[in-house]
């Protein structure tokens, strides 16, 4: 095997795949350290009473959790994998065979793009702005797959987006 085969590592036929045979994520959170719920992407359905519980429950255990203790907890039939930056709690959710360092790194390439299209991202910039943190996502992730792993490329896509809008709001002025 060569070391360039992706599927050596764990990374499936496409690069950014959470494990050989499509990994997906299940859902994505973003909670303060006041455990607010800022973002939550689902990627599987469940009825609206169970989320709030499923929030509630994954979020206090990411967030009783010493800072010094591992960042991969198993959840019921699942894995909770998540990562704190600041005062926020960056918190998804796979199965149990997926493979939690890519996962990691999907937060991680999440939060670069964010910082890198706020300039120093912070908290009230996801409240005020939490539409396009949403798009910037979905830029990265479709259906629980990553599917954009360049960083290059979704900056300019979101900014494509953000000159599209700003054109619409210019022409309903005149």
């Amino acid at each position: 095997l060569s070391p360039f085969d992706f599927t050596r590592w764990g990374y499936g036929a496409r690069a950014g795949l959470l494990r050989e045979g499509g990994g997906m994520l299940h859902f994505f959170l973003l909670v303060s350290r006041q455990g607010k719920c800022r973002l939550s992407k689902w990627y599987t359905p469940h009825a609206e009473k169970e989320k709030k519980k499923m929030i509630r429950e994954v979020s206090q255990m990411c967030l009783s959790r010493p800072q010094k203790l591992c960042n991969f907890l198993e959840w019921r039939e699942y894995k909770i994998i998540y990562k704190r930056y600041a005062s926020l709690y960056f918190i998804t959710c796979v199965d149990k065979e997926d493979n939690e360092l890519i996962t990691l790194e999907v937060i991680h390439q999440f939060v670069e793009v964010l910082d890198r299209y706020f300039g120093n991202v912070c908290e009230l910039d996801l409240i005020f702005n939490f539409h396009k943190a949403y798009y910037v996502l979905d830029e990265l992730l479709i259906a629980g797959e990553q599917q954009e792993t360049s960083k290059k490329t979704v900056l300019k896509l979101i900014t494509e987006q953000d000159s599209v809008c700003e054109d619409g709001t210019d022409k309903d002025m005149q």
